[in-house]
């Protein structure tokens, strides 16, 4: 859900109540009802929950995610922090190639390939938007 949806959120979570040691891990790490993409993983490692756990609370508490750790959202600008101008390297290209499903990788398979090659998620996500490749699922399930 987008800013259009802000306050909504927890509608896409109608069967879901929300937990209470997770919601407080969330309002401690949270700023002005936002939390970080990076915040909302550490949670999830500190709490030994998922990430689309985190995410499916910090919905129902209304809170926004924020800071895509892949620059594709929640920035103050409302601008993407993706470098079309990236040099895609061959290892990635072939990478992107082979793990992309139909024109889709998700956001955990970009990880993955960022840290098997030793690169930033950044240039990841900036590989793929140059290739027309969509990255969704979003850990988090913000997308």
């Amino acid at each position: 859900m987008g800013h259009e949806d802000k306050g909504h959120f927890a509608a896409k979570h109608s069967d879901r109540q929300i937990n209470e040691t997770t919601a407080k891990k969330i309002r401690v790490l949270a700023q002005d009802n936002c939390l970080s993409c990076s915040s909302a993983h550490r949670a999830g490692k500190s709490l030994a929950v998922s990430p689309l756990e985190i995410g499916v609370q910090t919905d129902l508490l209304e809170y926004q995610i924020s800071e895509c750790q892949l620059g594709l959202f929640g920035y103050s600008d409302g601008k993407k922090r993706i470098d079309l101008d990236i040099k895609i390297s061959s290892d990635l290209n072939e990478l992107l190639e082979k793990t992309n499903k139909n024109g889709r990788i998700s956001c955990l398979e970009c990880w993955d390939i960022a840290k098997h090659l030793k690169i930033k998620k950044l240039d990841v996500a900036s590989a793929c938007e140059k290739k027309n490749l969509r990255i969704k699922p979003c850990q988090l399930g913000a997308f």
